[in-house]
């Protein structure tokens, strides 16, 4: 394997500038060999740039040279991230021991850091083992549990193929869904109403029990359309009508972190806010999926607009 080496020196007193470049080494996923060596494998040698660069501001010296890994060199030992992931895993446990319904924000605050923290910890893994699949695993678990946190009646992920339906066979259906409805319902709604069915009636249930039997369910457990596979429903109804195209799927992104979690879009966190501006101000359902749909339909043409 090829390997990038950096040898560098700082002038004595630059005690700042040596914090600062520490710090890019390590957030950059730098092995050191002694003080002043650092490695990298050589497909990720960019990440050296910045740190060359920070050297010669500070009238240090920095040079780079590629290498082959010497045969009893332990790579996988050197950039062991083992003490980084337990140190994460330390922290969802922390949290899932102690998940209170009143403090649903401040959960979603500390489980959206510990993504972001995860994220990066996994971009400088470049030799990863069990423990990166155990925390990725144990905080996609504890996402879903902050998200339930308040909701009843949140359907469960089954695991079973997904089927390719036809849309004609889906016109002029009554639809029903669970009452005050939150992103994942909403959306799927709009994406209903817009891609599938256009002629579609919405019934909002008091319980999953009262769906009536000619009513197509979605969003909760053993409905037609519901979470599958890790996928939310809003995504299921994507894959089964092979709605796929860049601006849905970029708003599938979006739905999906609000609704259980995981990687954050930039526009996620204002979506959000939006809707719950109308979910606290709107107590009639149909106004509230209504008004929602104008929000879709804005996100879906800048989409649309700029991704294709």
């Amino acid at each position: 394997m090829k390997l990038v080496l950096l040898i560098s020196s700082l002038p004595s007193q630059s005690t700042t500038a040596r914090m600062r470049i520490w710090r890019s080494l390590k957030s950059n996923g730098a092995a050191t060999l002694r003080d002043g060596v650092y490695l990298l494998p050589a497909i990720h040698s960019e990440k050296f740039q910045s740190v060359v660069h920070d050297h010669l501001n500070e009238h240090g010296h920095a040079y780079i040279f590629q290498t082959e890994a010497p045969e009893n060199l332990d790579l996988a030992q050197l950039f062991d991230r083992t003490e980084e992931y337990e140190e994460l895993r330390t922290e969802i446990l922390q949290i899932q021991n102690n998940l209170e319904e009143n403090k649903k924000k401040e959960h979603l605050k500390q489980i959206r850091k510990l993504r972001k923290n995860l994220n990066s910890l996994i971009e400088i893994d470049f030799f990863p083992n069990t423990h990166q699949s155990k925390t990725l695993n144990e905080l996609t678990r504890l996402e879903h549990a902050i998200a339930r946190l308040g909701e009843y009646d949140e359907p469960n992920n089954f695991e079973q193929p997904l089927d390719v339906l036809f849309k004609q066979d889906f016109q002029n259906k009554i639809w029903a869904t669970r009452k005050r409805p939150w992103v994942d319902r909403l959306a799927s709604a709009w994406i209903i109403q817009k891609f599938v069915d256009p002629q579609a009636k919405f019934i909002w249930l008091e319980h999953p029990n009262d769906c009536p039997k000619d009513a197509l369910g979605f969003d909760f457990d053993h409905a037609q359309f519901t979470h599958v596979n890790n996928l939310v429903s809003f995504e299921v109804l994507i894959h089964s009508f092979e709605l796929q195209n860049p601006a849905l799927n970029k708003i599938a992104e979006i739905v999906h972190f609000l609704d259980v979690g995981g990687n954050e879009p930039a526009e996620a966190l204002g979506i959000e806010k939006i809707l719950q501006g109308l979910r606290s101000t709107i107590t009639n359902d149909d106004q509230l999926l209504y008004l929602s749909n104008h929000i879709f339909d804005g996100l879906y043409a800048d989409f649309q607009r700029n991704l294709t």
